[in-house]
Protein backbone atom coordinates (compact mmCIF):
# COMPACT_ATOMS: atom_id res chain seq x y z
CA UNK A 1 0.00 0.00 0.00
CA UNK A 2 1.47 3.36 -1.07
CA UNK A 3 1.27 6.59 1.36
CA UNK A 4 -1.64 8.11 1.55
CA UNK A 5 -1.85 12.08 2.83
CA UNK A 6 -5.31 12.75 1.75
CA UNK A 7 -8.24 12.60 3.89
CA UNK A 8 -10.10 9.70 2.58
CA UNK A 9 -7.55 6.53 2.53
CA UNK A 10 -8.27 2.73 1.70
CA UNK A 11 -7.61 1.96 5.23
CA UNK A 12 -9.94 4.73 7.21
CA UNK A 13 -12.80 4.66 5.21
CA UNK A 14 -16.50 2.76 4.98
CA UNK A 15 -18.79 2.90 1.90
CA UNK A 16 -22.12 2.76 2.70
CA UNK A 17 -25.04 2.12 -0.39
CA UNK A 18 -28.52 3.33 1.26
CA UNK A 19 -31.87 2.03 -0.27
CA UNK A 20 -30.42 2.08 -4.20
CA UNK A 21 -33.71 0.36 -6.09
CA UNK A 22 -35.71 0.50 -8.72
CA UNK A 23 -38.98 2.03 -7.30
CA UNK A 24 -37.38 4.35 -4.69
CA UNK A 25 -35.10 4.93 -8.18
CA UNK A 26 -38.55 6.36 -9.96
CA UNK A 27 -39.13 8.90 -7.97
CA UNK A 28 -36.00 10.39 -8.55
CA UNK A 29 -35.86 13.60 -11.05
CA UNK A 30 -33.13 15.61 -9.28
CA UNK A 31 -30.26 13.85 -11.37
CA UNK A 32 -30.55 11.37 -15.02
CA UNK A 33 -31.25 7.78 -13.77
CA UNK A 34 -28.95 6.27 -15.86
CA UNK A 35 -26.02 8.32 -14.93
CA UNK A 36 -26.71 8.12 -11.05
CA UNK A 37 -26.89 4.26 -11.42
CA UNK A 38 -23.73 4.32 -13.52
CA UNK A 39 -22.04 6.68 -10.62
CA UNK A 40 -22.63 4.73 -8.05
CA UNK A 41 -21.80 1.09 -9.65
CA UNK A 42 -18.40 2.70 -10.45
CA UNK A 43 -18.26 3.73 -6.61
CA UNK A 44 -19.24 0.44 -5.77
CA UNK A 45 -16.42 -1.56 -7.96
CA UNK A 46 -13.94 0.76 -7.19
CA UNK A 47 -14.67 0.08 -3.28
CA UNK A 48 -14.74 -3.61 -4.14
CA UNK A 49 -11.76 -3.43 -6.33
CA UNK A 50 -9.55 -1.97 -3.62
CA UNK A 51 -11.06 -3.59 -0.03
CA UNK A 52 -13.02 -0.71 0.90
CA UNK A 53 -15.81 -1.93 3.61
CA UNK A 54 -19.04 -1.84 2.08
CA UNK A 55 -22.42 -2.04 3.42
CA UNK A 56 -25.36 -1.92 2.00
CA UNK A 57 -29.05 -1.62 2.86
CA UNK A 58 -32.72 -1.62 1.20
CA UNK A 59 -35.76 -0.62 2.46
CA UNK A 60 -38.86 -2.77 2.09
CA UNK A 61 -37.23 -4.94 -0.02
CA UNK A 62 -38.48 -8.29 1.85
CA UNK A 63 -41.99 -8.79 3.28
CA UNK A 64 -43.85 -5.88 0.94
CA UNK A 65 -45.97 -7.14 -1.97
CA UNK A 66 -43.89 -6.42 -4.41
CA UNK A 67 -39.68 -7.15 -4.64
CA UNK A 68 -37.44 -4.47 -4.36
CA UNK A 69 -34.03 -5.18 -4.19
CA UNK A 70 -31.16 -3.61 -4.87
CA UNK A 71 -29.95 -2.28 -8.72
CA UNK A 72 -28.10 -5.45 -10.68
CA UNK A 73 -25.48 -3.10 -11.44
CA UNK A 74 -24.41 -2.98 -7.32
CA UNK A 75 -25.90 -6.97 -6.52
CA UNK A 76 -23.22 -7.84 -9.77
CA UNK A 77 -20.35 -6.75 -7.62
CA UNK A 78 -21.26 -8.12 -4.57
CA UNK A 79 -23.19 -11.36 -5.60
CA UNK A 80 -22.72 -12.54 -2.09
CA UNK A 81 -23.48 -10.11 0.22
CA UNK A 82 -27.04 -9.66 1.31
CA UNK A 83 -27.88 -6.30 2.16
CA UNK A 84 -29.36 -5.60 5.52
CA UNK A 85 -33.54 -4.79 4.76
CA UNK A 86 -35.54 -2.03 7.30
CA UNK A 87 -39.05 -0.89 7.28
CA UNK A 88 -38.00 2.55 9.03
CA UNK A 89 -36.41 5.34 6.58
CA UNK A 90 -34.09 5.88 9.24
CA UNK A 91 -31.01 3.26 8.48
CA UNK A 92 -29.28 4.41 11.30
CA UNK A 93 -31.60 3.18 14.00
CA UNK A 94 -31.72 -0.03 12.57
CA UNK A 95 -29.33 -2.65 15.27
CA UNK A 96 -28.17 -4.67 12.45
CA UNK A 97 -27.24 -1.43 10.29
CA UNK A 98 -25.05 0.03 13.02
CA UNK A 99 -23.61 -3.44 13.99
CA UNK A 100 -22.57 -3.46 10.45
CA UNK A 101 -20.60 -0.37 10.59
CA UNK A 102 -19.30 -0.53 14.64
CA UNK A 103 -17.65 -4.10 12.92
CA UNK A 104 -15.61 -2.29 10.55
CA UNK A 105 -14.03 0.00 12.95
CA UNK A 106 -14.01 3.02 11.27
CA UNK A 107 -15.04 6.48 11.64
CA UNK A 108 -15.19 8.01 8.06
CA UNK A 109 -18.41 7.02 6.33
CA UNK A 110 -18.94 7.85 2.69
CA UNK A 111 -22.51 7.61 2.31
CA UNK A 112 -24.83 7.78 -1.23
CA UNK A 113 -28.52 7.12 -0.87
CA UNK A 114 -32.05 7.17 -2.04
CA UNK A 115 -34.02 9.80 -1.74
CA UNK A 116 -31.35 12.67 -1.08
CA UNK A 117 -33.90 14.39 1.19
CA UNK A 118 -35.08 11.01 3.51
CA UNK A 119 -33.04 7.83 4.02
CA UNK A 120 -29.83 9.41 3.51
CA UNK A 121 -30.08 12.75 4.93
CA UNK A 122 -31.73 10.86 8.34
CA UNK A 123 -28.71 8.49 8.85
CA UNK A 124 -26.10 11.45 7.66
CA UNK A 125 -27.25 13.52 10.32
CA UNK A 126 -27.71 10.98 13.05
CA UNK A 127 -24.23 9.40 11.79
CA UNK A 128 -22.83 12.74 12.98
CA UNK A 129 -24.66 13.42 16.16
CA UNK A 130 -22.64 10.17 16.55
CA UNK A 131 -19.11 12.07 16.13
CA UNK A 132 -18.81 10.03 12.49
CA UNK A 133 -17.32 11.44 10.13
CA UNK A 134 -19.62 12.03 6.96
CA UNK A 135 -18.56 12.44 3.43
CA UNK A 136 -21.86 12.26 1.07
CA UNK A 137 -21.61 11.58 -2.73
CA UNK A 138 -24.53 13.72 -4.40
CA UNK A 139 -23.79 12.42 -8.05
CA UNK A 140 -24.46 8.73 -6.54
CA UNK A 141 -27.90 9.76 -4.73
CA UNK A 142 -31.22 11.37 -5.80
CA UNK A 143 -33.69 13.60 -4.50
CA UNK A 144 -37.64 13.79 -5.62
CA UNK A 145 -36.80 17.33 -7.23
CA UNK A 146 -34.02 19.06 -7.52
CA UNK A 147 -35.02 21.42 -5.14
CA UNK A 148 -35.54 18.68 -2.39
CA UNK A 149 -31.88 17.25 -3.45
CA UNK A 150 -30.45 20.96 -3.20
CA UNK A 151 -32.09 21.38 0.18
CA UNK A 152 -31.22 18.15 1.48
CA UNK A 153 -27.90 18.72 0.78
CA UNK A 154 -27.39 22.23 2.29
CA UNK A 155 -29.03 20.65 5.24
CA UNK A 156 -26.21 18.14 5.91
CA UNK A 157 -23.49 20.33 4.55
CA UNK A 158 -24.71 22.80 7.71
CA UNK A 159 -24.66 20.24 10.27
CA UNK A 160 -21.22 19.19 9.36
CA UNK A 161 -21.23 16.32 6.12
CA UNK A 162 -18.89 16.95 3.10
CA UNK A 163 -20.07 16.78 -0.09
CA UNK A 164 -17.47 14.95 -2.93
CA UNK A 165 -18.44 13.37 -6.00
CA UNK A 166 -17.49 9.78 -6.96
CA UNK A 167 -14.22 10.49 -8.90
CA UNK A 168 -13.18 12.50 -6.92
CA UNK A 169 -13.81 9.78 -3.54
CA UNK A 170 -11.62 7.15 -5.65
CA UNK A 171 -9.16 9.49 -6.45
CA UNK A 172 -8.51 10.14 -2.86
CA UNK A 173 -8.36 6.43 -2.02
CA UNK A 174 -5.68 6.21 -4.82
CA UNK A 175 -3.86 9.49 -5.22
CA UNK A 176 -0.39 7.67 -6.62
CA UNK A 177 -0.71 7.15 -10.65
CA UNK A 178 2.22 4.88 -10.02
CA UNK A 179 0.75 3.03 -7.09
CA UNK A 180 -1.04 -0.40 -7.42
CA UNK A 181 -4.45 1.01 -6.62
CA UNK A 182 -4.55 3.50 -8.94
CA UNK A 183 -3.81 0.69 -11.33
CA UNK A 184 -7.06 -1.24 -9.90
CA UNK A 185 -9.34 1.81 -10.95
CA UNK A 186 -8.51 1.66 -15.18
CA UNK A 187 -11.07 -0.59 -15.84
CA UNK A 188 -13.67 1.11 -13.42
CA UNK A 189 -12.88 4.33 -15.01
CA UNK A 190 -12.81 3.02 -18.64
CA UNK A 191 -16.28 1.53 -17.89
CA UNK A 192 -18.29 4.40 -15.96
CA UNK A 193 -15.92 7.24 -15.70
CA UNK A 194 -17.47 9.29 -18.82
CA UNK A 195 -14.79 12.09 -20.24
CA UNK A 196 -12.15 10.09 -17.98
CA UNK A 197 -13.15 6.56 -19.75
CA UNK A 198 -12.88 8.33 -22.91
CA UNK A 199 -9.52 9.66 -22.50
CA UNK A 200 -8.45 6.05 -20.92
CA UNK A 201 -9.46 4.66 -24.31
CA UNK A 202 -8.17 6.75 -26.54
CA UNK A 203 -4.71 6.43 -24.91
CA UNK A 204 -4.76 2.57 -24.55
CA UNK A 205 -6.38 2.39 -28.64
CA UNK A 206 -3.39 4.46 -29.24
CA UNK A 207 -1.24 1.80 -27.33
CA UNK A 208 -3.14 -0.97 -28.87
CA UNK A 209 -2.21 0.61 -32.59
CA UNK A 210 1.37 0.67 -31.36
CA UNK A 211 1.89 4.43 -31.76
CA UNK A 212 3.24 4.75 -28.47
CA UNK A 213 4.47 2.45 -25.58
CA UNK A 214 2.57 1.13 -22.39
CA UNK A 215 2.51 3.55 -19.95
CA UNK A 216 4.67 1.91 -16.91
CA UNK A 217 1.99 2.64 -14.35
CA UNK A 218 -0.81 1.51 -16.37
CA UNK A 219 -2.71 -1.74 -16.99
CA UNK A 220 -5.28 -2.01 -20.08
CA UNK A 221 -9.08 -2.30 -18.86
CA UNK A 222 -10.23 -5.81 -19.13
CA UNK A 223 -12.60 -5.28 -21.98
CA UNK A 224 -13.66 -9.05 -22.00
CA UNK A 225 -14.27 -9.85 -18.66
CA UNK A 226 -15.87 -8.91 -15.53
CA UNK A 227 -14.63 -5.68 -15.38
CA UNK A 228 -13.83 -6.69 -11.92
CA UNK A 229 -9.77 -5.96 -11.07
CA UNK A 230 -7.85 -8.45 -8.69
CA UNK A 231 -8.97 -7.93 -4.81
CA UNK A 232 -6.69 -8.85 -1.42
CA UNK A 233 -9.46 -11.19 -0.86
CA UNK A 234 -11.65 -9.27 2.20
CA UNK A 235 -13.92 -11.07 4.13
CA UNK A 236 -17.56 -10.81 3.58
CA UNK A 237 -20.11 -10.44 6.46
CA UNK A 238 -24.01 -10.76 5.59
CA UNK A 239 -24.09 -7.11 4.88
CA UNK A 240 -20.26 -5.76 4.33
CA UNK A 241 -17.45 -6.37 2.40
CA UNK A 242 -14.87 -6.06 4.46
CA UNK A 243 -11.17 -4.53 4.04
CA UNK A 244 -8.28 -3.70 6.27
CA UNK A 245 -9.33 -2.50 9.46
CA UNK A 246 -8.22 0.60 11.60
Amino acid sequence: MTSNPNELTIENSVLVLIDHQPWIALMVHSIDPGLMINNVAGLAQAAKNLGVPTILTTIGAKGSILVDPLFKEITEIFPDVTPIDRTSTHAWSHPEFRAAIDATGRKKLIMAGLVTEVCLAQSVLAALKEGYEVYFVPDCSGGGTVEAHEDAKTRMVQAGAKPIDWKAVTSEWAPDYTGPEREKLGDVWSRRGSGVGLLIDYVFAQVTAGLVPMPSFMSAPDKAGSGRAPTNGPTKTAATHSGQRN
